[in-house]
């Protein structure tokens, strides 16, 4: 059980027989209690010195109210001044040094006091010389004695704090005036606060609210109620507050090359001329970066960030440096989609089915991981891209097209130049060239290297296991266009002005045909597909040639022989039998001349009517088509001649 009580206690505990007015039970005690030494003490409180009263100077019932109410083993005495204890070191550690040094000059004036007594001097005197010494009043000194009274010595230093910070109480303020202000000052338009205080004193003389405070008074009690935290997330958003708590640092050493990537798109400050629009626009630059060494693997320019780019993108770091075993993508449209990480189990973007194809990240092997949109403590590259618009957008090739990072950040020769997209390409592999390159990085894995030879260290260490795609995987990542139609005749690919032919599309001239490609190199090899996703060939790229070119016109007439000698090779592997062997195959065991076949008569006949001398059949003599012919067209002729004459007219003229 608690043995000592404070004044304010004894009010809370709510006692029989004792004052409930805490100045009655004040005046009482300081009347009765405080005269006896072994049960009334003066303890150091939060501001200044408190008296605490033993229990048994209680009335017997009040004895037995505390017995019942204080009886839990935690409020012990003990543990009290144990706590006691703490707070003092508290209140002594928030000081300033200058008050510090206040304490230290008190103790040592009491020390000093306490040494004269010891050497013989009566307490009055020590004290009078102490005071002397120490240029103070005697009143100051017994009032620092009362202060450590009752204090175990080690706690002297604290317990001697000076309580300037002694709280005053603050000015009335009606209830919903202040919950008025607080609301008006909270919010995201961050307005002033005398512009607050002005609306208030408008709604407190419409609501009839008083009493209203100065508004520096209402000023530091909303600084003092409502943290600096809440001030900055109702006022300037969540991104900022979060800024008060401090970062995660992660370290990298424990990785190797090609272990994890990263990455994310940038918009280049940068007016660039393009071939599908008349007016300059802004690029995306989108790229992929190792996390062990921050070398960046691979990169591409585009329109936007889109699934193709992205698609292609992967692929190029595939082809270079080999498959890694983890992503860290924004969880975007063009990152989410799909096509890209389709399957995934942490995929959370779009409505996931069992139907859905799965995607280029699924099929390789990586595991894509998604982090928060414009964080840039989540993907690293962030941290480049910072880099990289400076190397690349402030350059001195790019001036003039440069836009500046905001709209107010315009240079004065905004817009009076743009650059061209394929000047682009080469200004933009130069600076990530020499970004990699690069030494006196800071990184703990770089320890002043490059990035490129963090990256080779790593990759030649006999630890480090890459995976690395087949030729057949390459199709995984290549852009696939519409059906097209191959050409009649040859079967020839005509894309974007481009030709392109291998003998195996012969047998697919005028059927439709899907095309695999890179956008960004269609002079190289396409690769063709059936309708039925199917591989049909890798299709070169047919260059055109000069009209007066002969050279040209030589190696081409040189590939159309060699091609019509191997269709002519494979035709005679194919047709081995020539036309006499077929036939004599047919008419083997056949005889050499067939018999006439008899001739085929109807079962029934009909006789034949009109002219019989035109009708009946001739006789056996009258054999010749001549001799029956000219006597038919006799008798005919003599009949027309009869009926042709004019009638009346008998006489032939």
């Amino acid at each position: 059980m608690k043995q000592f009580y404070t004044i304010a206690e004894l009010v809370a505990a709510n006692l029989p027989e004792v004052p409930r007015d805490p100045s009655k039970l004040n005046r009482f005690a300081s009347e009765n209690w405080r005269g006896d030494s072994t049960r009334a003490r003066l303890t150091a409180g939060k501001t200044k010195p408190v008296w605490e009263y033993h229990y048994s100077l209680l009335p017997q019932a009040a004895q037995t109210r505390l017995l019942i109410v204080h009886s839990a083993p935690a409020n012990d005495d003990k543990d009290v001044k144990a706590e006691q204890k703490r707070d003092l070191w508290r209140r002594y550690d928030a000081l300033s040094s200058q008050h510090k040094g206040i304490c230290e000059q008190r103790l040592k004036l009491i020390q000093m006091a306490d040494e004269l007594e010891r050497g013989g001097l009566s307490a009055k005197a020590a004290i009078m010389m102490a005071c002397r010494k120490g240029g103070v009043e005697k009143s100051a000194l017994y009032q620092w004695r009362e202060m450590v009274s009752g204090i175990d010595r080690q706690d002297w230093l604290a317990a001697l704090a000076p309580s300037y910070k002694a709280e005053r109480a603050r000015s009335e303020c009606h209830p919903k005036a202040w919950e008025y202000i607080k609301s008006d000052y909270l919010r995201p338009e961050a307005p002033k606060f005398s512009a607050c205080y002005r609306r208030l004193l408008v709604a407190a003389h419409k609501e009839d609210w008083s009493p209203i405070p100065h508004e520096r008074s209402l000023r530091r009690r909303l600084d003092a109620e409502v943290s600096e935290a809440v001030q900055k997330l109702a006022r300037k958003g969540r991104e900022t507050a979060k800024g008060l708590y401090p970062a995660q640092r992660r370290t990298r050493s424990h990785l190797h090359a090609m272990q994890m990537v990263n990455m994310d798109g940038h918009k280049l400050d940068i007016f660039v001329r393009v071939p599908w629009s008349e007016q300059p626009v802004r690029v995306f630059l989108l790229g992929i970066q190792d996390l062990y060494s921050g070398k960046v693997l691979a990169w591409r320019i585009s329109d936007s960030e889109n699934k193709e780019t992205v698609r292609l993108v992967i692929g190029d770091m595939v082809e270079r440096f080999g498959i890694p075993d983890r992503i860290y993508l924004d969880n975007g449209r063009s990152f989410a989609s799909k096509w890209i990480s389709g399957g995934a189990a942490t995929r959370y973007r779009f409505k996931v089915r069992d139907e859905d194809p799965e995607g280029l990240l699924v099929t390789l092997g990586i595991e894509p991981r998604w982090t928060n949109p414009y964080s840039g403590q989540s993907k690293p590259i962030e941290r480049a891209w910072g880099d990289l618009a400076e190397n690349i957008s402030k350059h001195p090739f790019c001036a003039g097209a440069y836009t500046g990072n905001t709209p107010a950040a315009k240079p004065e020769n905004y817009g009076s130049r743009a650059v061209p997209l394929e000047a682009l390409r080469e200004h933009v592999a130069r600076e990530i060239a020499e970004h990699n390159a690069r030494t006196g990085r800071k990184a703990q894995t770089c320890k002043g290297r490059s990035f490129d030879a963090t990256f080779e260290e790593s990759i030649a260490h006999p630890g480090t296991i890459v995976r690395w795609p087949t030729a057949a995987q390459r199709s995984l990542w290549l852009l696939a266009s519409e059906a097209i139609r191959a050409q009649k005749g040859s079967g020839e690919i005509h894309y974007h002005g481009n030709r392109y032919w291998a003998r195996e599309l012969n047998q697919y001239a005028g059927q439709k045909v899907t095309i695999r490609f890179d956008p960004d190199n269609l002079h190289g090899a396409i690769r063709v597909y059936d309708l039925k996703n199917s591989l049909i060939c890798d299709a070169p790229c047919i260059a055109d040639a000069g009209f007066d070119d002969q050279e040209a016109a030589r190696q081409h007439a040189r590939k159309r022989r060699d091609y019509q000698k191997a269709v002519a090779a494979e035709k005679s592997a194919h047709a081995a039998l020539t036309a006499g062997e077929l036939a004599d195959i047919l008419t083997k065991g056949q005889q050499t001349r067939q018999p006439t076949p008899e001739p085929i008569r109807p079962k029934v006949t009909r006789l034949v009517t009109g002219n019989l001398a035109l009708k009946q059949p001739l006789a056996a003599d009258d054999n010749t088509f001549e001799d029956s012919f000219s006597r038919a067209l006799s008798r005919v002729a003599g009949e027309r001649a009869v009926i042709e004459f004019p009638k009346g007219d008998r006489s032939g003229k």
